[in-house]
């Protein structure tokens, strides 16, 4: 398997804090064009995990290699702009601005023109169409002249989505993209993960068993810091490892997915 396969590895990536190991030699690889989801028990380490991809931790040791590039010593600036983006993180939807001046902000970010406030507005009604369309991307097409305040908690979840594509990324991290969600709108969102990752590579932490069972291509099963398991859901599912770590109430949901 020739390493251009994978986007995004990671090598005995470990994290310690005074002692205690969140993080313990993960050996993660994410496949180009693939919906990876790393699930586990709470505490497992998956938020750390996410935390050291971004940089917004320094791994203790180990490697993280992206696109066949080192970017373990490398800034949280430097590796958004590699095109790690982890939705969520930079988004932090403005709530009186509308839908589509939060998309435009974010457009204008990407491309180094956020702090031009001299120019004129005319001028920022160039990106718009690019704006439309993102909106499209995530059905928000009909929503772009409210306030983000408005939408409903599954629409902000979407929006931020949009915010996220506009930054271009290359590798999108979701954390929890479903947390807190009714039925309806888990739906739409998982729906709306299938559809961007048709054209990139995503890595979601993600509870709700039934979406990763249904989208995800890989999953990853962390315990204690440490890798469980790892492989399509059907597998991972059934072994006995998985399921002992998820005993309780989590058991009952990884049976449910079906």
């Amino acid at each position: 398997m020739s390493g251009s396969d994978f986007i995004l590895e990671t090598r005995a990536l470990t994290k310690e804090f005074k002692g205690f190991v969140a993080v313990s030699k993960v050996d993660l690889k994410v496949r180009r064009g693939s919906i990876h989801a790393l699930i586990g028990p709470n505490g497992a380490g998956k938020t750390t995990c996410f935390n050291l991809l971004t940089k917004f931790l320094t791994p203790t040791s180990g490697q993280i290699v992206f696109d066949g590039t080192d970017i373990t010593g490398e800034s949280p600036a430097h590796i958004a702009r590699r095109g790690v983006i982890r939705s969520f993180q930079i988004s932090a939807v403005f709530p009186h601005l509308s839908v589509l001046e939060n998309v435009r902000v974010a457009l204008q970010r990407k491309l180094g023109t956020s702090f031009h406030f001299w120019k004129p507005e005319s001028s920022l009604h160039s990106l718009d169409a690019q704006v439309i369309e993102l909106l499209r991307q995530v059905d928000l097409e009909s929503y772009a002249g409210i306030a983000a305040v408005e939408l409903s908690y599954g629409r902000k979840r979407a929006l931020e989505i949009a915010t996220t594509l506009a930054m271009d990324p290359k590798l999108m991290l979701l954390d929890e993209p479903t947390q807190g969600m009714g039925l309806e709108d888990v739906d739409r969102i998982r729906q709306l993960i299938k559809k961007v990752a048709a054209s990139r590579t995503v890595l979601m932490v993600e509870h709700n068993m039934s979406v990763v069972a249904s989208i995800a291509d890989t999953i990853t099963v962390l315990q204690r810091g440490a890798t469980l398991a790892e492989g399509p859901y059907e597998q991972v599912s059934k072994n006995p490892a998985v399921i002992e770590a998820y005993m309780g109430s989590a058991n009952v949901e990884l049976k449910g997915a079906h």
